[in-house]
């Protein structure tokens, strides 16, 4: 998985020595205030103050199936965000009882906000001030489109904040599509069938996409940090919007046409949606099954085959709650130590959005010729239509940023436009060859002959072209 340290955001690279020597000395690593830190507990206590405000509001109107179904998702994502945070600091071999207190009255994330800021402070006060490193770290950097080996020193502060900043985007996720998106699904389909909106409904399903969407966001961020670990990254202002407007609009779409089709069929839809779920959910490990090979038992040194499964387990259900609502942007791949496909395959994306976007115009389907007009006073065509809409344009914005925004796209074996070229040349080869005009001289020829090899040769190979 990726380092746990941070790398200064531009090194300060000596020409001269970049031509005599391998290995390039980068500058010393900068901290930055952790907002992230700050964001991914302000999502966490807003979303749970919320949750239970309206469990509490619930249980007042003697709702019980609701209130029971509001605080389980809460409790749910909780604990998982609680089991989270312990394991990335291996608390449990440490000596660290209020840690252990603040992580068993659920609030965690709370106190590691306090220690993260605490830890930055020192590091502040400390500016300036040189700090033994702990360990010596090397990454690659595109430099003028070459690659050049950059070295830094890590501190033992430095890494420590890291380590904090890694532990929350990983809470983050699990936030998201463990709790934040069946809260907001459920929250969703509730207001559907009750026709009434109150205000503190209102601030949980906020809360909930706000961390729905940035946990989608920080999924593609860590996908291409895994796959590109040795490389020094970087998303400007402009990619990060790409990937926001593409996330947002999928997630939306997905969870929207979710409720309307729940809402439409009721009881009936739960067997097409847990159907949906387990394929998901059992598709890695058939995989793994099929292969033939052993669990990997190197994940954790300390752990034992028990633990390992149970990690295992939790991995996949994160991961086949990332690919109900949208697209995980990681293979899952349980014989690998890394747990994760480097290479990228363009088809099995390509198999993703096609399935989702055929499931979405079905469930569509069923809510314009079978909803109740009772659900909405709006034209059911015109919302079925929008719905498929944005869902497209969140796969034009995917593929927009697969095309041109990608940080490493230069690294890429081919890109969007050279698979659907492949694609499209492999259907009638031998018709273009056939149909070659005998006029052509012999250069034109050989020109020819040698794109329609390497045509051939990018088709036949598998796609490694490593994305986030």
């Amino acid at each position: 998985m990726d380092r746990v340290y941070e790398m200064p955001e531009e090194p300060n690279v000596d020409p001269i020595s970049s031509l005599e020597e391998d290995v390039i000395r980068g500058a010393n690593p900068r901290f930055t205030f952790p907002f992230g830190i700050l964001f991914s507990t302000f999502l966490y206590c807003g979303e749970a103050a919320s949750a239970l405000y309206m469990v509490r509001i619930y249980r007042k109107n003697s709702e019980t199936y609701w209130m029971a179904y509001t605080f389980s998702f809460f409790m749910f994502s909780s604990i998982m965000v609680q089991l989270t945070l312990i394991f990335v600091h291996r608390d449990l071999a440490k000596d660290k009882p209020l840690s252990l207190f603040m992580h068993l009255i659920l609030l965690g994330p709370v106190i590691r906000c306090l220690e993260a800021m605490i830890k930055y402070l020192t590091l502040w006060k400390k500016e300036g001030q040189e700090e033994p490193y702990v360990s010596l770290t090397r990454k690659k950097m595109l430099i003028n489109d070459e690659e050049v080996l950059i070295e830094w020193e890590v501190g033992h502060s430095i890494r420590t904040l890291a380590m904090h900043r890694n532990a929350y985007k990983r809470m983050s996720q699990i936030q998201a599509f463990l709790g934040s998106v069946p809260q907001l699904t459920y929250q969703l389909y509730v207001t559907l069938i009750s026709a009434e909106v109150p205000l503190g409904r209102v601030v949980l399903m906020v809360f909930s996409l706000i961390s729905v969407t940035y946990g989608a966001t920080l999924c593609n961020m860590l996908a291409i940090q895994i796959k590109y670990d040795e490389y020094k990254i970087r998303l400007g202002p402009l990619e990060v919007l790409c990937i926001t407007i593409w996330r947002t609009l999928e997630i939306t779409s997905r969870l929207l046409i979710l409720v309307l089709f729940s809402a439409t069929l009721k009881l009936k839809a739960v067997p097409f949606l847990l159907l949906n779920f387990l394929i998901i959910l059992f598709e890695p490990w058939v995989k793994f099954w099929r292969s033939g090979a052993q669990m990997p038992n190197n994940i954790e040194k300390n752990f034992s085959q028990v633990g390992t499964l149970v990690v295992l387990i939790s991995i996949t259900v994160l991961y086949a709650g990332i690919n109900f609502s949208c697209w995980s942007a990681l293979q899952l791949k349980l014989a690998d130590r890394d747990l994760v496909e480097k290479g990228q395959n363009w088809g099995h994306m390509g198999l993703h959005y096609s399935v989702r976007l055929v499931e979405n115009v079905i469930m569509v389907l069923v809510f314009k010729f079978f909803g109740v007009k009772v659900l909405l006073n709006y034209c059911h065509s015109l919302i079925a239509l929008q719905l498929i809409i944005a869902y497209l344009i969140s796969i034009g914005f995917m593929l927009l940023f697969f095309q041109y925004l990608h940080p490493l796209r230069s690294l890429f074996t081919h890109n969007i436009v050279d698979y659907l070229h492949c694609v499209c040349c492999h259907r009638h080869p031998q018709g273009r060859v056939e149909n070659l005009e005998p006029s052509f001289d012999a250069e034109a020829r050989q020109r020819k002959e040698n794109s329609l090899d390497i045509t051939f040769m990018l088709f036949g190979i598998e796609m490694v072209a490593d994305t986030l």
